[in-house]
C-alpha cells in the first residue's frame, strides 16, 4: 500500500483558535464547539455565532493537535468552530463519509510517534504518512458509529496499545551495513531472471529489474541511503545499487514483522532529503517505537498477529 503525505489529500489548516470561556454556550445551539476531547466527536457543547464569524460547514475533519488526546480525529456532522490547537481537514476530492473516517484512523494511528517525546503535532501534521488509496472492503464496512470502524481497519478487533510502545535504536536490532554495487553495465552481462535488482526508488519495493546474478542474502531490510530514505523488504537474494543500505536483523524475522517495520521506517521519510541523507550513521541512531514485551524487547509475535490479522492478509506471500 503506497503512503503519501496528508497534504496530498486535504487541506491541512489551523482552526478558529477560539477561546471557550468567551463563547456563548446554549443548550439547543445549532453550532458545535470542537475542542482537544477525545469524547463527542471532540465537542464540548454547541454555540451561538461568535464574532460574526462563519462556521465550518459540516463534512470536514478536526484533528487534535496537542495535550492528552494527541491526533484525537473526528468527522464532523454539523456546524462547527474549534478551539485553540485543533486542525481542520479539507478533502482536496470529492469523499464519501466512510472514507473520511477512515482517514481519521490512519491519523490516529500515527500517535505512536509523539506520546513517547511529549510533542505536539502543529507543525508535521500535514507530513504524517497515510494510504494514498482506500481500500476496497472499507466501503463494504457500515457507518455505525467510529468505534466499529475502528475495529474494522484493526481486522478481528486486534487493537494495538500504544501505552505498551518503547522507543528501540535500529543499532540494537539490526546490523547496518552497506550493500555490494552492482551497476547496470554489470547486470546487462547477465541474462534475465529471478533475482531482484533493488535502487534507491520508492516504488515496486525499489526493484528496477530481475537477473540471473545475485550478491546479497535474502530476509532482509533495506534502505535508500541516497534520496527519501524508503525502506522495503526483500525476501529473495538480490543485487543492489548504490546507496542501498542492509539492515540485517538480530531477531527472527518474517514477511509479516517486515511489513510492520517497513511501514514504522517509512514513518521516519519526512526527516530526510537530498540535503540530508539517511546514511548509515543516521540509520544506526534512529530509535523507533515498537510494541513491547513489559517495555524491554520488541513484541515480534503481537507484530507479526497484527499484519496477520489485516483484511487480505491471505494475499502475503
Amino acid at each position: 500500500m503506497e503512503l503519501v503525505e496528508l497534504n496530498r489529500i486535504f487541506d491541512v489548516k489551523l482552526g478558529n483558535k477560539f477561546d471557550a470561556n468567551k463563547m456563548k454556550f446554549v443548550s439547543k445551539g445549532k453550532i458545535n464547539f470542537i475542542s482537544r476531547d477525545s469524547k463527542n466527536n471532540g465537542c464540548v457543547g454547541t454555540v451561538e455565532i461568535y464574532e460574526n464569524t462563519e462556521p465550518y460547514p459540516k463534512g470536514l475533519i478536526t484533528v487534535s493537535l496537542g495535550g492528552s488526546f494527541l491526533l484525537s480525529s473526528f468527522l464532523q456532522t454539523r456546524k462547527f468552530y474549534t478551539a485553540q490547537n485543533v486542525a481542520v481537514l479539507t478533502p482536496k476530492r470529492e469523499m464519501q463519509d466512510i472514507e473520511k473516517l477512515f482517514y481519521c484512523k490512519c491519523i490516529e494511528m500515527n500517535r505512536f510517534k509523539y506520546s513517547a517525546f511529549g510533542r505536539e503535532a502543529n507543525r508535521t501534521l500535514k507530513y504524517l504518512k497515510v494510504p494514498k488509496e482506500i481500500p476496497n472492503w472499507i466501503y463494504e464496512t457500515k457507518i455505525e458509529d467510529m468505534s466499529n470502524l475502528s475495529k474494522s481497519i484493526i481486522s478481528n478487533e486486534l487493537v494495538i496499545d500504544f501505552s505498551k510502545f518503547k522507543s528501540f535504536k535500529i543499532d540494537d536490532l539490526f546490523q547496518v551495513t552497506g550493500s555490494k554495487t552492482t551497476s547496470k553495465s554489470q547486470l546487462k552481462k547477465n541474462e534475465k531472471g529471478k533475482y531482484p535488482y533493488v535502487t534507491t526508488q520508492s516504488i515496486n519495493n525499489g526493484v528496477e529489474g530481475f537477473y540471473n546474478y545475485y550478491t546479497e542474502e535474502g530476509n532482509i531490510l533495506v534502505i535508500d541511503s541516497a534520496v527519501k530514505g524508503y525502506c522495503s523488504y526483500q525476501s529473495e537474494k538480490f543485487t543492489a545499487s548504490d546507496h542501498v543500505e542492509k539492515l540485517i536483523p538480530k531477531f527472527k524475522l518474517n514477511k509479516f514483522i517486515a511489513i510492520f517495520l517497513t511501514t514504522i521506517l517509512n514513518l521516519e521519510q519526512f526527516r530526510y532529503s537530498y540535503g540530508r541523507k539517511f546514511n548509515q550513521e543516521r540509520i544506526k541512531n534512529t530509535m523507533i517505537n515498537l510494541p513491547a514485551i513489559y517495555n524491554k524487547t520488541p513484541d515480534w509475535q503481537f507484530m507479526e498477529d497484527y499484519i496477520k490479522s489485516l483484511p487480505y492478509s491471505k494475499a502475503i506471500v
